[in-house]
């Protein structure tokens, strides 16, 4: 994963910002100004109501309020405006922080989908989650408030400074050297602050993952009593985020008491000049009050940036790792034949808008022609390598050959590579070295969606979402009529539980069909395959973690479902693939024997052992 610099990653954010609310943008920065404005005009009347109202009236019998009562309404109406523009910038800035967070949010989920699956296999799913909960969460703060108030605190800290030369040059100059120091102790303490703050939302990412892992794997943990183990690795984690957030937290809130004590430092410091200049005549009493107000309106916004910096800093982390997963290089498709609905005409393949049930590869070549391949289902390795690490093979010379409408299965020890080669007819994956054919055209040729379109698979795991059972059903063919739903359920055998569901196909699921047995999963499952109506299907150990009796109903099922396609299957139960066409024995990611059931009996190799037992498959 590619780092994003921190110049960048605020380049990108003010394309966002700026895309779409220039206009509101504009009425922000106004605004802010404005307020800004209105607090330095605050304290100059303060100055003016004491040297030119206050003080004369003290010595005068018979004193004109009127005066003094407008330049007090006067005021209010400043003050006023004032309390106006910051309801508005403050306003606008939740209206454009949210929209930018749903457009971030609405790119990455849409990105995320274009994601392959090794990106997924290589992260947890909680660290993901973590991206878009707690790095988008911190990325709202920075927009709604982090980056209004640095700015207005920018603002309001020029102004007074200007206010402060104009009216005292020697004050202004020991409440500069005041602001050196302070420069000084926020560079040390918000440093070390948002160094830890970057830690904490790292190891928050971490305990996120982790913490969905042992939920996921609950049942593991009980059943192999791991949950000493899994507490020690957990507060393992704990403890680093621990660490992080409470040193991160340390030297943010130690950051503001000290910046306000260096302030009342300067505070005194300048009330003591100023009393001295006051005596001397320099200075009159209105603008001692005056810059006394300014020191506290320099030195307040100081501390404000400073505790501020901090979270933006720890958002800008968070936005990095955003642009990090937008930035992720989405799967490839470089092919270009694709999959459409066919007729035949005088004996020849013809491309048609209607459904009629038959399936054309539509084969655009250099030369201008156009060439259609009826869809039927066969598939063919030849010399394929293939390892999820560039260096490291997992599969080696595999060469197989599938007949339209055969069943060929596969056997063989966990990891000898039965998924994996699944897993590379999807293009799940891509292979090193070798073709791999699809109806005699390289699958590299052929768009994946296409490819993918013209395949169904029933896993060992099966994913079920929230929302009806006849939603879940219609994941194979999302514009499917209820009665096409219907017909596959009854195909499958799912037809037999679903009608004694409270709702019957109405009934809404949750989770990933909590309420279910695994039996009846499967059958959704292979419902769901039956919708989609695949000339060739892919079993992945359907069977293997359900019991006998419902295995019947379920093998019932995928027996209607496999006539007349080109089948692949993966099977601990030998039991299941005594019928099959072709048997793979592969050990190591190799084919060591191939044949039917009584061919491979016969010849008394490593299937007749795992056969009567004499092997087992691990």
């Amino acid at each position: 994963m590619k780092k994003t610099s921190t110049f960048k990653t605020i380049k990108r954010l003010l394309k966002y910002v700026t895309s779409e609310y220039k206009g509101q943008l504009a009425i922000v920065l106004v605004s802010i100004i404005i307020s800004a404005l209105v607090g330095v005009l605050g304290v100059q009347f303060i100055k003016y109501l004491i040297d030119d109202f206050i003080t004369p009236l003290l010595g005068s019998e018979s004193p004109d309020l009127t005066s003094l009562l407008n330049v007090i309404l006067i005021m209010g109406v400043i003050y006023l405006i004032g309390v106006i523009c910051t309801y508005i910038y403050n306003r606008l800035m939740i209206n454009i922080s949210q929209g930018v967070l749903k457009k971030i949010r609405s790119q990455m989920f849409s990105h995320m989908q274009t994601l392959p699956i090794r990106y997924f296999d290589s992260r947890s799913h909680g660290e993901i989650m973590s991206t878009y909960t707690n790095d988008v969460d911190t990325l709202m703060q920075m927009l709604s408030q982090s980056i209004p108030q640095v700015f207005s605190a920018t603002v309001s800290m020029v102004a007074v400074l200007c206010a402060m030369f104009a009216t005292n040059i020697y004050l202004t100059l020991v409440v500069l050297a005041m602001v050196v120091s302070m420069i000084f102790v926020s560079k040390y303490l918000g440093g070390n602050s948002s160094k830890f703050f970057v830690k904490q939302q790292e190891h928050i990412g971490q305990v996120n993952g982790y913490i969905e892992e042992m939920m996921e794997g609950q049942k593991v943990v009980k059943v192999f009593n791991y949950e000493e183990e899994s507490k020690k690795r957990f507060d393992e984690l704990n403890d680093q985020l621990c660490e992080s957030m409470t040193k991160a937290n340390m030297f943010a809130n130690i950051l503001m008491p000290c910046i306000m004590n260096i302030g009342n430092i300067g505070y005194v410091l300048v009330a003591v000049i100023g009393g001295i200049l006051s005596v001397n005549g320099i200075l009159t009493i209105g603008s001692i009050a005056a810059f006394l107000q300014y020191v506290k309106a320099f030195t307040n916004p100081l501390g404000q940036v400073s505790q501020q910096m901090n979270f933006v800093i720890m958002a800008l982390a968070g936005a990095g790792r955003i642009f990090e997963l937008m930035d992720e290089q989405s799967e490839q498709d470089e092919g270009y034949v694709t999959l459409v609905n066919a007729k035949i005409e005088n004996g020849k393949v013809v491309e048609t808008e209607e459904r009629t049930g038959i399936w054309a590869w539509k084969h655009p070549h250099k030369d201008g022609r156009t060439t259609y391949t009826r869809l039927r289902g066969q598939v063919e390795f030849e010399n394929v390598q293939f390892g999820y690490e560039e260096n490291k093979r997992i599969l080696h010379d595999i060469t197989l050959s599938a007949k339209e409408g055969q069943k060929v299965s596969f056997v063989g020890a966990t990891g000898a590579g039965k998924t994996t080669i699944t897993n590379l007819i999807n293009r799940f994956y891509d292979i090193q070295d070798g073709k791999i054919r699809y109806d005699r055209i390289n699958i590299r040729k052929i768009k994946k969606d296409d490819l993918r379109r013209s395949l169904g698979m029933v896993l060992q795991d099966t994913s079920l979402f929230t929302g009806t059972i006849k939603d879940n059903i219609k994941y194979g063919k999302l514009n499917a009529t209820d009665e096409e739903v219907y017909k596959a359920a009854k195909l499958s055998n799912a037809d037999r539980f679903i009608k004694h569901l409270p709702h019957g196909y109405d009934t809404v699921i949750t989770g990933n069909g909590e309420g279910l047995s695994q039996g009846q999963r499967q059958l959704l499952s292979i419902a769901r395959a039956a919708l989609n109506n695949p000339p060739v299907l892919i079993l992945d150990e359907a069977t293997s973690s359900i019991d006998t009796r419902t295995e019947k109903i379920v093998q019932e099922g995928m027996d209607k479902l496999m006539k007349g396609r080109t089948v692949f299957v993966i099977a601990h139960r030998l039991s299941t693939i005594k019928n099959s066409d072709v048997i793979m024995v592969l050990d190591h990611g190799r084919i060591i024997e191939r044949g039917n059931h009584e061919e491979l009996i016969a010849k008394k190799g490593t299937y007749y052992g795992l056969y009567t037992g004499a092997i087992e498959i691990d």
